[in-house]
């Protein structure tokens, strides 16, 4: 009994079966393709054929041919910040919707780490890299940032080139908190914040401690990880020392989440024994017992503006004006009136 031969898969069509079907130079038709010269009667014609013939370009081929891969890098600080989450997933959405691939990356926290990664993702030969970073201070960003435009969130980098930063005025932020907690008469805050692997203070920490002094407020900064069992680790430690601080600031939401597992760990009543503030606003902030005061960024218009910023910079801009997001504060029930030393 004859056997049949399995059938062979298909030919993918080339360019040089377009321009057979059209009568053109393969040079003529992928000009026509990438909407390079000639004319639109031609660039019509040879789309038609393409599309007849089922030819598809490469996207290697035509990124060699282009100088554009098409594809952003997203070089996040910590995806267990809940907020990082959203906006990486967000900016992936616009990305591709305006026709880029987002290659997102994590660097779990871990400033050095940070460095490592953006070297891997520009060897990817992305067109630009929109990071959060970890540690501004760095001269290691230097040689990053002379091989791929770089797009920063929340801070500029000291010691490299950037095409543009989408900053955060997180000052205005701190002195409404500082101003809230010194009303209610506390006097010892504590400051939890991402670890840097510079020795330096960031900007934001040496005037946070100034604003402070003037309110007659002692302010310490601690190193403090996203995930909730550090953050609340670190709070914890914060909470046993001898001279304890009655409110507590976390940089991100989800460290201040920590202070309310350890607060809870610890028989600690919020905000009667500790007050707590939060940044970012999550969506989880307002349904915890009592919900959390924090400062809300609008991420639409973040995300407009980081767009705005890689559309420019893939078309060839070498700098574009920094933004300064202002910050929505949302009072809720986490502070309160310090309790009696």
């Amino acid at each position: 009994m004859p056997t049949s031969e399995p059938a062979r898969p298909a030919k993918r069509p080339t360019l040089k079966d377009v321009a057979a079907e059209t009568g053109l130079s393969v040079t003529a038709v992928s000009y026509a393709l990438r909407g390079l010269h000639g004319k639109e009667s031609t660039r019509q014609r040879v789309t038609e054929a393409a599309a007849r013939l089922g030819y598809e370009a490469d996207p290697i081929a035509r990124a060699l041919a282009s100088g554009s891969t098409g594809v952003t890098g997203v070089l996040c600080g910590s995806l267990s910040d809940l907020w990082q989450q959203r906006l990486a997933a967000a900016l992936a959405r616009a990305l591709f919707a305006d026709g880029v691939n987002a290659l997102i990356v994590d660097a779990a926290g871990d400033p050095e780490h940070q460095l490592a990664l953006a070297e891997r993702v520009v060897q990817q030969r992305v067109d630009a890299l929109v990071v959060i970073p970890l540690d501004a201070l760095t001269a290691a960003w230097e040689p990053i940032g002379s091989r791929v435009p770089l797009i920063t969130i929340g801070d500029e980098l000291a010691a490299a080139h950037t095409v543009s930063a989408v900053l955060f005025d997180v000052g205005l932020a701190v002195t409404h908190a500082l101003d809230a907690l010194a009303q209610h008469g506390h006097r010892r805050v504590s400051v939890l914040a991402t670890e840097m692997s510079s020795r330096r203070r960031r900007p934001i920490e040496v005037a946070a401690a100034a604003l402070a002094k003037d309110r007659g407020l002692t302010l310490t900064v601690t190193a403090c990880p996203h995930e909730l069992d550090g953050a609340r680790e670190a709070v914890r430690a914060l909470l046993q020392a001898n001279e304890p601080p009655t409110a507590v600031m976390g940089m991100a939401d989800s460290m201040a989440y920590g202070a309310y597992a350890a607060a809870r760990e610890l028989g600690l009543d919020i905000p009667g024994d500790l007050s707590v503030i939060g940044f970012d606003d999550h969506p989880m902030s307002a349904l915890l017992t009592p919900a959390l005061s924090s400062y809300r960024w609008p991420l639409e218009s973040i995300i407009e503006e980081i767009m705005h910023r890689v559309s420019l910079t893939v078309s060839g801009a070498a700098t574009i004006d920094d933004v300064l997001m202002a910050p929505e504060p949302f009072v809720r029930g986490s502070v309160g009136t310090a309790p009696s030393q």
